[in-house]
């Protein structure tokens, strides 16, 4: 193990956890208007109205939250490929 092993393990480990930590809220706000939108869908299939499939303010707020945490997810990723790269690395 030298150096540049250590230095590949250290920057991955902090890439997954600065990942991690910038994917958990926005993905939760976006569980949270998925459910909120599934419902207004469900109320009004039951109360017989057809809903407006025009974007709304909620369905926007999804789109960049999806993409936030898919853009923290990818920093992440970088991260677990260093980590193992830091094994590979003789």
């Amino acid at each position: 193990m030298g150096p540049v092993n250590i230095l590949l393990w250290v920057a991955g480990v902090a890439l997954i956890a600065v990942g991690y930590s910038r994917a958990r809220g926005p993905w939760a706000r976006y569980q949270q208007l998925k459910e909120q939108d599934e419902n207004v869908a469900r109320y009004e299939a039951w109360r017989g109205g057809v809903r407006d499939s025009s974007p709304t303010g909620a369905s926007v707020a999804m789109q960049v939250l999806r993409r936030q945490a898919r853009d923290a997810a990818l920093i992440a990723v970088v991260g677990f490929v260093l980590v193992f790269a830091g094994f590979l690395v003789r």
